[in-house]
């Protein structure tokens, strides 16, 4: 018994067992829907395998970095007049009961050190520094220092006065990066040796640990940005306030792709409704590829929610594509249907439809594999959404596949008899105007084609792997006005880590590195030798000082200098080279130079801290005081200026950069290359001395693998359909020629995105697959309907005029209610999806122009089915 004689005999024949079996299926599925869980966190965005990723984490870990939200301040009045200070500290006050929250930061807690200035032993005193709570502080003083402060401007506070910043640190999760070690731990072994049997269970348990502990993490984070969110709107009224944050923006991430998901995606389906009663003027052609589209989507989610396979803002897009490619499939077998309806009204139902099966099995099943291959190119990229989006259509079109050889056939076989509309093929059409077109104007189309490919090399080569991401969102959203107000009056949005790596002591002469008992090195340009004895002549005295230092300066760094030579064991300490002269002038400038730069906007580093230091003593400082900041500042003061930039251990200096992100001229993969340049050939550090990490970093390495591993790739999933094309086909010629319309469709959208400035990023690159994998379709359909048609009568342009009013019609239904479907994603607040809609219809656009333009008039040109005539 042939295949067709089992699915006629198993599914056509018991048509409402297997309804009842497929709503059954359904309903199982529905039920799993709410355990769907949308992932927005960094990591789901960054680049698999990245050397990159380990040092962030790496970074991380080693300077306590933790996660943060801001909350920007502007009074109306007065910055630090009562009427805003006292509602800011209450809010404040709010803010650190929220679970979650480690510290508030705020400018009633930085300690001032200008206001008035403050001498180093002050410093370095256990006694607390003056703030603003202490009450005769001069209010104009603390407003000058933190807007003037190489510490607090353009961090705590804008430099024009009118604007701070309330820093929310939330406590990190010390649990999530322990699974995250074990989970990538064992993965790495995987990859590398292979697991036991009782390691492979260890690996499954800590990836369900993980994905559990992520998923309730990802909820107190979105509750927690609620709460902050709630809080500073009931302070509204005494300042404007937005709120910002790499936490609020995934939360904010994950509310528009649910918002997307569930209004454009009903309204996708509304307007395939109407479109589909315009069309087919039929109550069963309308209600027959909903609820097939619909079970679809439905199974999907299912699977989704029961698998805790996360949806992410890229790979969310599935459903969108999936009631694509389901609808196109379920409208080709109307058509057909409908066809054979018209030769034979009163023919028996059941052959009808087994014909109208058995005609579009083969078709249909090539445009399903072709569109996998399309989709499977996306698993190369190593960026998990996007790996995601590949599997989901893959397993998706499968899905759409059988449910739609199920439903479609089975609701035919059940619906009410009544006699539905029917055509002749001589009603005029769309279609039929393009068979004309091809007909009487093929020149044109082939000059109009060779100015398409021209334009398409044009906008190619202008094509950027770049993208700003604040043009993520539109310009009414939070996030959009808060970052752009992060950017112009707070230093930057984009963090970026520079890390220094201390040279060999030992290869430098003079730089040793000395116990402190020793004399503490002093270079000989050091502005504070002023007599012949210098700071490294004098013998210490008990107290770690000798007499003369003591009576120069009085009691001033007794303390500082105490703890230097105490004798609790403390007399091995070494000052860093990066608290000498030399390493002091190096990081000054670095620091100098990467603030110059227009793409950078907050700088904070040792230098910085240096920087306080010479302000305090009015003058140059020399080792002596730089050794004294790195052992004697107490525990709070370190904290803040010295451990997020210095690693003891590693013996390590760390810039922080703040990049803006609406700078112009920013494009991160140039920024990062010119600033390692300069470095090293300019500044003279060995390229082992250097790393950079943070999300600029890993952001660009993302952008810069889908170039490589999706442009490239499209090369190589041509040529695998092609391979398909020759074995449905068996002739190279029409397979070639069926493939140069989906090789233009898929370079026009990549041309258009070129010469409009559409960046090619993680959201964009999908496009490049959804026009390969409809386009094909398109083709295949077209192609074997044309086979079929051809043998009637040997005739390229009757068997090209019967093929438009035919398959054509399949085409023209399927891309009229697809176009109007997505152009609903253009009313979205999230610019990706805005994109994802214009860039999906003008795929669909261009990809049924070529099925039936430029595809006939190649055939005619070439006849790549033999001469015209008689049967050979």
């Amino acid at each position: 018994m042939s295949l067709a004689q089992t699915y006629n005999r198993v599914v056509l024949g018991r048509p409402w067992l297997w309804l009842m079996l497929v709503a059954v299926l359904v309903a199982s599925a529905a039920s799993q829907i709410p355990k769907i869980k949308l992932d927005a966190s960094a990591d789901s965005l960054m680049l698999q395998g990245d050397p990159s990723l380990e040092l962030f984490r790496e970074t991380g870990a080693r300077y306590a970095s933790e996660d943060f939200l801001l909350i920007t301040w502007q009074p109306d009045g007065p910055l630090l007049a009562p009427a805003s200070l006292e509602p800011l500290r209450a809010m404040a006050d709010e803010l650190r009961q929220l679970p979650g929250v480690s510290s508030v930061v705020t400018v009633w807690d930085v300690p001032l050190l200008e206001s008035p200035p403050v001498a180093l032993s002050d410093i370095t005193s256990p006694d607390p520094l003056p703030s603003l709570t202490d009450p005769d502080i001069d209010i104009d003083l603390v407003l000058r220092e933190l807007t003037t402060s190489p510490i607090y401007a353009d961090l705590l506070a804008s430099r024009d006065g009118t604007l701070t910043a309330v820093q929310i640190n939330l406590r990190r999760d010390d649990t999530y990066f322990e699974l995250l070690a074990q989970r990538d731990a064992l993965r790495f072994k995987e990859a590398k040796e292979g697991l036991g049997s009782a390691e492979q269970a260890e690996l499954a348990t800590v990836e369900r640990a993980f994905k559990a502990h992520t998923a309730k993490g990802l909820e107190a984070s979105g509750a927690l940005v609620q709460s902050v969110r709630g809080i500073a709107a009931d302070y509204e009224q005494y300042a404007t306030l937005f709120v910002g944050g790499v936490p609020m923006i995934a939360s904010d991430m994950v509310s528009f792709v649910r918002s997307d998901l569930v209004t454009f995606g009903g309204a996708i389906l509304g307007i395939m409704l109407v479109v589909l009663a315009v069309i087919f003027r039929s109550p069963r052609w309308v209600v027959i590829p909903l609820v097939t589209c619909s079970s679809t989507v439905v199974v999907m989610l299912g699977l989704l929610g029961a698998l805790d396979w996360r949806m992410t803002v890229i790979s969310s897009n599935f459903v969108a594509v999936l009631l694509t490619i389901t609808l196109a499939i379920c409208i080709h077998l109307i058509v057909r249907y409908r066809e054979l309806h018209a030769l034979d009204p009163e023919g028996d139902l059941y052959e009808r439809v087994a014909n109208t099966v058995r005609l579009m099995a083969v078709p249909c099943f090539y445009t399903g594999l072709t569109t996998v291959v399309a989709f499977v190119s996306l698993v190369v990229s190593g960026i998990q959404p996007v790996i995601d989006f590949g599997w989901m259509m893959t397993v998706g079109i499968g899905v759409a596949l059988l449910l739609a050889f199920i439903l479609v056939p089975c609701l035919m076989l059940v619906w009410p008899r009544g006699k539905s509309h029917s055509h002749h093929g001589n009603d005029p059409t769309l279609t039929a105007f393009f068979a004309k077109l091809t007909d009487r104007h093929g020149a044109t189309i082939i000059a109009v084609t060779l100015v398409v490919v021209v334009a398409v090399v044009v906008g190619i080569r202008r094509l950027e792997v770049e993208n700003r991401f604040i043009d993520y969102f539109h310009e009414s959203t939070e996030i959009y006005q808060g970052m752009e107000l992060l950017d112009s009056k707070l230093g930057g949005t984009i963090p970026l880590d520079i890390l220094i790596s201390a040279p060999d002591l030992g290869a430098l002469p003079g730089l040793e590195p000395v116990a402190v008992a020793d004399p503490v090195p002093v270079a000989e340009d050091d502005p504070f030798l002023e007599e012949e004895e210098s700071f490294a002549a004098p013998e210490l005295a008990e107290d770690g000082l000798d007499d003369e230092w003591g009576d120069e300066w009085g009691d001033e760094f007794d303390g500082g200098f105490d703890d230097f030579a105490s004798p609790a064991g403390d007399s091995d300490f070494q000052p860093s080279y990066w608290f000498s002269l030399q390493g002091m002038r190096e990081l000054d400038a670095v620091h100098a130079y990467v603030d110059s730069l227009p793409e950078t906007g907050k700088v904070l580093s040792l230098s910085t801290v240096f920087a306080v230091v010479k302000n305090l003593l009015g003058d140059d400082i020399g080792s002596v005081e730089l050794a004294l900041v790195q052992k004697s500042l107490p525990d709070d003061i370190k904290g803040m200026m010295v451990d997020p930039y210095f690693s003891t251990e590693h013996d390590q200096a760390r810039l922080t950069v703040r990049v803006m992100e609406t700078s112009p001229s920013l494009r991160r993969d140039q920024f990062l290359n010119d600033v390692q340049y300069h470095l090293t050939n300019e500044m003279g550090f060995a390229e082992e001395q250097l790393e950079f990490t943070g999300m600029l970093v890993l952001y660009n390495n993302v952008l810069q693998s889908l170039f490589r591993s999706q442009i490239l790739t499209l090369g190589a999933v041509f040529l695998a359909i092609l391979v398909m094309f020759l074995v449905l086909f068996r002739s190279l010629s029409l397979a070639l020629l069926a493939l140069a319309p989906n090789i233009l469709a898929a370079g026009l959208v990549l041309g258009v995105m070129g010469l409009a400035g559409i960046p090619l990023d993680i959201m964009t690159i999908t496009i490049a697959a959804i026009v390969v994998g409809i386009g094909v379709d398109n083709c295949i359909h077209y192609v074997h309907r044309y086979t079929r048609e051809f043998p009637l009568d040997r005739n390229y342009r009757a068997t090209m005029h019967r093929c438009h009013s035919s398959i054509g019609r399949a085409l023209y239904y399927t891309t009229l209610t697809i176009v109007i479907g997505f152009s609903t994603l253009t009313l979205s607040n999230f610019t990706p999806s805005i994109y994802f809609g214009v860039l999906t219809v003008l795929a669909m656009v261009a990809a049924v122009l070529g099925a039936l333009l430029l595809l006939p008039q190649l055939i005619i040109l070439f006849k790549p089915l033999g001469p015209e005539g008689a049967q050979q």
